[in-house]
């Protein structure tokens, strides 16, 4: 994977994300994703699409800046600062590890999402 695959890569992934639809453009079928790293990850296209639908609130607004950390061989680290305006205001940075398959979709992916102290935030418990 290069450093301009995976910066495609996230910005499809945000755009899906805002859609919620294209999970399966995104992953493949077998594909781990790991919402936290203590959480058991989901598994396949239907696990991953549930908790979208599960963690997308409807009107959300939210802009996301992206930087590339680091990338080697498959695999490649993302640091995120993440804004939601609507429908509620949260704040959190986060790392991704994305790893991809030969044929550029992701293969397993494991999130580090961090809230300021006191303020809202941290995922449903896994599947």
């Amino acid at each position: 994977m290069t450093r301009d695959e995976l910066s495609r890569w996230i910005d499809s992934y945000l755009a899906a994300w805002r859609s919620g639809q294209g999970v399966d453009e995104l992953f493949t079928r077998d594909a781990r994703y790991r919402s936290s790293p203590y959480m058991e990850p989901y598994e396949g296209i239907a696990a991953i699409e549930k908790f979208w639908k599960r963690e997308t609130d409807e009107g959300e607004e939210f802009t996301v800046d992206a930087e590339i950390v680091a990338v080697e061989g498959d695999t490649g680290v993302v640091r995120l600062d993440v804004e939601y305006t609507a429908p509620k205001q949260r704040h959190y940075r986060d790392l991704w590890i994305v790893t991809m398959g030969a044929d550029g979709r992701c293969t397993a992916f494991e999130e580090w999402p961090f809230w300021p102290p006191g303020s809202e935030g941290g995922y449903a418990p896994g599947p």
